[in-house]
């Protein structure tokens, strides 16, 4: 008789996320090149600027490929667990014909069908059974709800299969995607590698300056979209100053659409995971002027980049790796539209 055990799960992916501290001190070479003579810092900063975007670009398809592997968990769970009680409740029954069987024995009678039962296959024994007139009708009830369990419990196992074969499938896809973004955030380190020290301090500076800018900020005095959109927004600027983070969904650091989920949740609204999905999460706003402070505003003709529209010009958003959550004007991105929830 079949063992009430659960199957073994498998094991959990724990996926971390890299800062854009972490992914500094990716392996590198420890003697870094010299800078070309025939590239401005300029350039440096574009090419980099450039790895930074096709790298936010692989982290909304990697939040995607996550959501859709704790989903798959999800279910992969529930089904063994379904499972795991319904083999329970199957051991019950057939530990109840086998009473009935071993009292029929001890009689001297047991009967013929039964026996054929516990030998064998139920469902076989349904087809047999039907010529012996020994069943009785309460027999014949037990042996087909038995018979139907088993049919349920294999159907349930063979869906539990498909769904870990689903998910470790998907495992790989999500550790390609990290695999990618590690690689892009590497080839903007060794690019900012190959500049003069006193470069970098420019560059960090300008950074510095545009995440201190928050103070100085004229947002206006727009009318927010709603009251749930006034409250997303007010959620997110709470957060000004915490750091971008590839594939953080808050509370202390975010990417760009794990802003705006983190923030519209505060806010009683639940929203999909990536910016393209949240591109659907309401009605669209085709023209920059019709937004309204809380709007959702996508960038980009892929759509790789979210915000939230802050007034006066400006989005509130987790700009890149290095920066924080911080104003900035829309006229510094392409701007697709907006969405209001």
């Amino acid at each position: 008789m079949a063992s009430h055990r659960r199957p073994k799960q498998p094991s959990r992916t724990r996926v971390t996320v890299l800062t854009a501290t972490a992914a500094a001190a990716v392996a590198l070479s420890s003697q870094a090149a010299q800078a070309d003579p025939h590239q401005s810092k300029k350039d440096v900063k574009s090419e980099v600027d450039k790895l930074y975007n096709e790298a936010e670009q692989a982290t909304e398809k990697y939040d995607g490929v996550k959501e859709q592997q704790d989903k798959l968990q999800k279910e992969v769970d529930d089904l063994q667990d379904k499972v795991a009680r319904g083999q329970g409740e199957l051991n019950q029954m057939r530990k109840g014909l086998g009473a009935v069987a071993s009292g029929q024995y001890r009689s001297g009678s047991i009967d013929p069908s039964v026996q054929l039962f516990l030998s064998g296959d139920p469902d076989t024994y349904l087809e047999k059974a039907a010529t012996l007139d020994q069943l009785s009708g309460k027999q014949a009830d037990q042996l087909k709800t038995v018979a139907d369990k088993q049919r349920r419990l294999a159907q349930e196992r063979a869906e539990a299969s498909a769904k870990i074969k689903d998910l470790s499938e998907t495992r790989k896809a999500l550790g390609d995607k990290k695999d990618e973004i590690k690689g892009k955030l590497a080839e903007a380190q060794q690019l900012l590698n190959k500049m003069t020290a006193k470069e970098r301090a420019a560059m960090q500076a300008k950074e510095d300056r545009a995440n201190r800018s928050n103070s100085r900020v004229n947002l206006g005095d727009d009318v927010p979209a709603s009251q749930r959109g006034a409250a997303a927004l007010a959620a997110a600027q709470s957060k000004i100053g915490s750091p971008y983070v590839w594939g953080a969904t808050g509370p202390s650091s975010f990417d760009c659409s794990g802003l705006t989920s983190w923030a519209y949740q505060q806010a009683g609204q639940s929203l999909p995971r990536t910016s393209q999905a949240q591109a659907n999460a309401g009605t669209r706003i085709a023209s920059q002027s019709d937004l309204k402070p809380g709007d959702l505003v996508l960038f980009y003709s892929d759509l790789h980049h979210i915000g939230l529209y802050a007034g006066n010009g400006q989005v509130l958003h987790a700009p890149k790796p290095g920066a924080s959550v911080r104003y900035e004007p829309m006229s510094n991105m392409e701007f697709a539209f907006g969405v209001r929830v």
